[in-house]
């Protein structure tokens, strides 16, 4: 224990060097945040529907909702009721057994309503595909308004596809 807590010492923190990511993620959420408030002249929120994934796109689903992109603050926020949203943002495959509980989702969202379909699985029914236990893709469930590939998307793919959605909406 102790030649590692000297090794530890005497290497000390080793970290990447920061890159210029952060101004070109303001900048995106920024143009975000007036396109949205032009378009919707309030906040957007957003019912994020699991459909059958791996978990990795609702893992960079919620870095969006960390400090460092701020969403509350920029007037996007999720909710927990799809009566309440005015986007459905759908992950995965859609399983057989979560159809009936997407189909219900999309009814019960109130028109104008977005749906956008994140990662290669919500895309393209990914490695999966149609079989006995998946539907595919999201938009052989529910129309489909934009699509974000990726395995998973990261958060500013998000972001761009959210926005791309809410101009569409003109």
């Amino acid at each position: 224990m102790i030649p590692l807590l000297r090794h530890i010492f005497r290497t000390g923190i080793l970290t990447e060097p920061s890159q210029d990511v952060e101004a070109g993620a303001q900048r995106e959420l920024d143009r975000l945040q007036g396109e949205i408030l032009h378009v919707l002249g309030r906040a957007l929120t957003i019912r994020e529907v699991d459909a059958g994934s791996c978990n990795g796109c609702e893992l960079e689903v919620h870095a969006l909702n960390n400090p460092y992109y701020n969403l509350e603050g920029r007037g996007i926020k999720f909710v927990a009721s799809p009566r309440h949203a005015d986007m459905l943002l759908v992950s995965g495959p859609v399983t057989k057994n979560m159809q009936n509980a997407l189909l219900r989702a999309y009814e019960c969202t109130p028109d104008p309503k977005l749906v956008v379909a994140i990662g290669d699985c919500g895309c393209t029914g990914g490695v999966f595909g149609e079989s006995y236990a998946s539907c595919g893709k999201v938009s052989n469930v529910i129309p489909v308004d934009v699509t974000v590939p990726g395995c998973p998307p990261t958060p500013l793919d998000l972001l761009r596809g959210i926005l791309t959605a809410v101009a569409r909406q003109k």
